[in-house]
């Protein structure tokens, strides 16, 4: 499975990306600002989404449109 950025970057476990837009988290007041950067990020089985890790927010899953390989 080919998991890619906004950009069109292919992705892989432990890469790092960038946020590219504010956006709020379902269920929480949070939101995460454009410019937030997410390290060893893990693929999902579902295409177009990866798993970040956040000091407030555990198990967080973001769409691929919304991010950019740094």
């Amino acid at each position: 499975m080919n998991t890619k950025d906004a950009n069109g970057n292919l992705l892989a476990d432990g890469d790092t990306v960038v946020l590219i837009k504010d956006l709020k988290v379902k269920g929480t007041s949070t939101t995460l600002k454009r410019g937030m950067s997410f390290k060893n990020i893990q693929l999902t089985n579902t295409e177009g989404e990866i798993e970040c890790r956040n000091k407030k927010i555990k198990g967080l899953v973001l769409k691929t449109q919304f991010v950019k390989k740094a």
